[in-house]
């Protein structure tokens, strides 16, 4: 019998509420089984379970995108402007009209007497500054920046405002801002330069706009530029297609021959030549201020240049042209096309490799390792690989070799391995000069392996791939070397950019070559020092940075009146280059002057190269003015130089 305390429950005992909470729970738990039931039913019978909603979404993105769907993309208009645009000379302007124009505004500068005359008495402060003061207050505002991007923009608001004062804070503080103004932050802002643009800088010219290209030369607000830097932007440093976005590059490139050389600024001219991209990211884009369309074929491609290149003579006869960033096969062929029609070269081909040899006769120096003995392996077969090397091939054969003996020091590899004649693809044209048919049919396809077969004395990294050099092959490096001979020193040169695309960095190669190492790199890195008991010891790296020669080769072409720029003037810059060193930098063991001198190396290059367009016959200077140098010599050549170049508020 139950008691009133007992846990053993009767139907007398249950209650209503305990009999109702149990048939909720069962009821609750069949819904749910139903309701998984139906749902399963629903998505079987569902047409759009299995349809990927999203990609569909992204198709019409991209379609609404696409404003040129339908249209035919072979016809093209010309534009007619009906006047021409009338610019206020400086000697009339005044007030605002000289404030904001970057070339004349002085900023603080502006004397008392110019306050007066320029109607400036209360639009600028009531403060007269130096320029010291300026520039100090620059630099603040760079530092207050905490990223790199920032600190550019700054800049490139600076210079919108006060050319002037940017050239001033340039080249006063090059060491600080020529990786902010050029590489590795100008890849940075190539990459985002759609997001971050704010007004123009430079000459776009669309594809779809063909036959109005000297019209867009003559919408130029500067008469007569000197120096021109143009890309299409199919391969921007070791980014890839940037569309027109590079343009990028070409600005910065413009701002170094300013900073660098002293071409005035108002007369650079940046230009991007826009016939689309294979860039997907870029075409997604919404705010991509490029054409949106895939890149025409080669010879669609070669007659916008073709087009581009008469115009340009056509409109701006004495200017300069320096071909950037294409691809590699367009570089190669420009370059061959237009270089004896035309005033022009190629930075890729031509002035990596004339900054690369400058640097590797400093390093043959230092070495300890014989003509006679020097290897030279090359990572990376593109238009800067081969460039380099072809530059360096004319430096063996100076020193008595044949073409063919100095061609077999050098060893090329790509992707895919060893370049020869036999391993089974098809060699791009600008590859097979150094393509080697001395492997007797075996093929090496790692650089480990090309490595132990050669036992070479220099490596040369032009990949734009980060970390390809790794700790193996830079210790098999020394040990080839090594085995030579005692005190001998290996070549190390990981050129690519930025410093994401370097092969490696300098501590690695320091370490791994236990400080032995002769290394040149085409971005910069900082002093690496090592310990040993109390001391230590500084190792010092060297950039092999291309502002080393295209700024002075433009400025020896130009002051020259080159009507053409010939491998010989290419030569004379890096070997000029070479010879440009003071006492202190040969003692640190340095093989390129600090970066503080980029000027005073600039000088002596463009002295070098105009002397060898002389050489050349191809300097259209009157011949009384060349008859006076021959005269004087060097000291008078300098002179006229220093007396030409652009050195603002000083």
């Amino acid at each position: 019998m139950a008691t009133a305390g007992s846990d053993i429950s009767t139907p007398r005992s249950t209650s209503p509420s305990s009999v109702f909470s149990g048939r909720s729970s069962h009821t609750s738990v069949a819904s749910k089984r139903l309701s998984l039931s139906l749902q399963r039913r629903q998505s079987a019978f569902n047409p759009m379970s299995s349809v990927d909603i999203a990609s569909i979404e992204q198709r019409m993105k991209m379609a609404a995108l696409d404003g040129l769907r339908g249209y035919a993309q072979d016809h093209y208009g010309e534009v007619k402007q009906d006047h021409t645009t009338e610019y206020i000379p400086k000697s009339a302007a005044g007030g605002y009209q000289v404030l904001r124009e970057p070339l004349w505004n002085k900023g603080l500068s502006f004397t008392p007497e110019e306050r007066v005359s320029k109607n400036l008495t209360g639009l600028i402060p009531h403060a007269m500054e130096n320029t010291d003061t300026q520039v100090e207050r620059c630099m603040k505002m760079i530092r207050s920046r905490s990223t790199p991007i920032d600190k550019y923009l700054y800049l490139s608001s600076l210079k919108s405002q006060n050319l002037d004062l940017f050239y001033r804070v340039l080249i006063d503080n090059v060491r600080d801002l020529m990786p902010l103004v050029y590489t590795p932050t100008i890849g940075d802002v190539c990459l985002q330069y759609s997001t971050l643009y704010t007004r123009p800088e430079a000459l776009y010219i669309s594809i779809k706009q063909r036959k109005s290209i000297r019209t867009i030369l003559r919408n130029w607000p500067h008469p007569n530029p000197e120096i021109c830097v143009v890309t299409d932007g199919s391969r921007i440093l070791g980014l890839g297609d940037l569309g027109v976005n590079g343009v990028g590059i070409s600005i910065g490139k413009l701002a170094l021959y300013t900073g660098a050389a002293g071409i005035h600024p108002e007369k650079t001219l940046p230009i991007v030549l826009d016939a689309g991209t294979a860039n997907e990211d870029n075409l997604k884009d919404p705010l991509y201020l490029g054409l949106r369309a895939k890149r025409p074929s080669l010879d669609v491609m070669q007659e916008f240049m073709d087009e581009f290149m008469e115009a340009a003579r056509d409109v701006f006869p004495e200017m300069l042209i320096q071909f950037e960033d294409f691809e590699t096969e367009k570089a190669f062929n420009y370059l061959s096309r237009y270089r004896d029609q035309y005033r022009c070269f190629n930075d890729d081909i031509q002035g990596t490799g004339a900054v690369v040899l400058g640097g590797y006769i400093g390093a043959v120096n230092l070495s300890n390792v014989p003509l006679d003995d020097q290897r030279l392996v090359f990572m990376g077969a593109g238009s800067a690989g081969v460039g380099v090397a072809k530059q360096m091939v004319e430096y063996y054969t100076r020193r008595g070799l044949s073409e063919q003996a100095a061609k077999d020091k050098f060893w090329l590899v790509d992707t895919k391995g060893l370049v020869t004649w036999d391993r089974g693809d098809k060699l791009p044209e600008h590859k097979k000069y150094f393509a080697r048919s001395d492997n007797n049919g075996h093929q090496f396809r790692t650089l480990e392996e090309v490595i132990e077969y050669v036992r070479p004395s220099a490596l040369v990294g032009l990949t734009a791939t980060f970390g390809v050099f790794t700790e193996s092959v830079v210790r098999a490096l020394k040990a080839s070397v090594d085995a030579g001979g005692s005190g001998r020193r290996p070549i190390l040169f990981p050129l690519s950019n930025p410093l994401t695309k370097a092969e490696c960095t300098f501590e690695q190669a320091v370490q791994w070559t236990e400080g032995t190492v002769i290394f040149a790199s085409g971005s910069p890195f900082s002093p690496f020092a090592v310990k040993s008991g109390d001391a230590a010891v500084t190792y010092w790296p060297n950039q092999g940075n291309n502002v080393y020669v295209f700024p002075g080769l433009g400025l020896g072409a130009i002051l020259a009146k080159a009507s053409k720029i010939t491998d010989e003037m290419v030569y004379m810059s890096a070997a000029s280059l070479a010879e440009s060193l003071n006492a202190e930098e040969i003692q640190k063991g340095l093989i390129y002057p600090r970066i503080e001198r980029v000027r005073d190396a600039s000088l002596v290059v463009a002295r070098e190269v105009m002397k060898a367009a002389r050489r050349e016959g191809v300097s259209m200077l009157p011949e009384e003015q060349w008859v006076e140098w021959e005269e004087w010599g060097d000291v008078a050549l300098t002179k006229y130089i220093k007396d030409r170049v652009y050195d603002p508020l000083k």
